[in-house]
């Protein structure tokens, strides 16, 4: 499934450890919003590693599923990523 994945921290340390575990799972397309291609068990693993760094009394994280056909219809103005998060990727 894929997700946009959207987060209000408060804390400037727990702010970037949300960051860097999302960085692994997906692409930033903004500040504070990330675009995933997840399956069930890693959205699972995802979640509960993000709960342990989020203070629930001052941040927000949200996770919004996109189907194929919504997905489609998104628009972008201004600038446009070079490629997408689930384009493949090659390291020689």
């Amino acid at each position: 499934m894929f997700y946009l994945i959207c987060y209000d921290i408060v804390d400037d340390s727990r702010r970037y450890k949300v960051s860097k575990l999302l960085e692994t799972y997906g692409l930033r397309v903004q500040k504070s919003v990330f675009e995933a291609v997840l399956d069930e068990k890693q959205y699972e693993n995802i979640q509960k590693r993000l709960f342990k760094i989020l203070n629930s009394k001052e941040d927000q994280l949200r996770f919004y599923p996109l189907s194929d056909p919504c997905r489609c219809k998104v628009a972008v103005l201004g600038i446009k990523p070079d490629f997408a998060v689930d384009d493949a990727a090659f390291i020689v």
